[in-house]
């Protein structure tokens, strides 16, 4: 009896993921993300007040340690800087690398609706 080629590959995949732990699960969902691309929005605050946004982004990374191994406490990215913070991507506004501590900053990260 010969098993069919791709019922086998979506079963052995499913199995495969199951064993996992959930760790690794997230990891390959944050992996499956990033390759495919979010278009995120990320807003940072001082207190209540919106002072930046970032717009199109495909993902934040946190940056891990030279010699260490351990996640460094800030995050970064490449974005399009949203200068008059009206939620559009002007054609005067530029993509931009940005980084933002976990620290000191008050920030939202999430998929544009639009």
């Amino acid at each position: 009896m010969k098993i069919p080629f791709a019922p086998f590959c979506i079963f052995f995949g499913i199995v495969s993921l199951t064993a996992c732990t959930q760790e690794t699960q997230n990891k390959f969902g944050r992996a499956v993300q990033n390759w495919t691309g979010t278009n995120g929005i990320l807003e940072v605050y001082a207190g209540e007040k919106l002072v930046k946004r970032f717009l199109q982004i495909d993902k934040l990374t946190t940056a891990p340690a030279t010699e260490s191994g351990k996640d460094r406490p800030y995050r970064f990215g490449y974005g399009v800087l949203d200068e008059n913070l009206d939620g559009v991507a002007d054609v005067n506004e530029k993509k931009v690398y940005f980084e933002f501590s976990d620290y000191s900053t008050s920030y939202v990260f999430y998929e544009s609706p639009r």
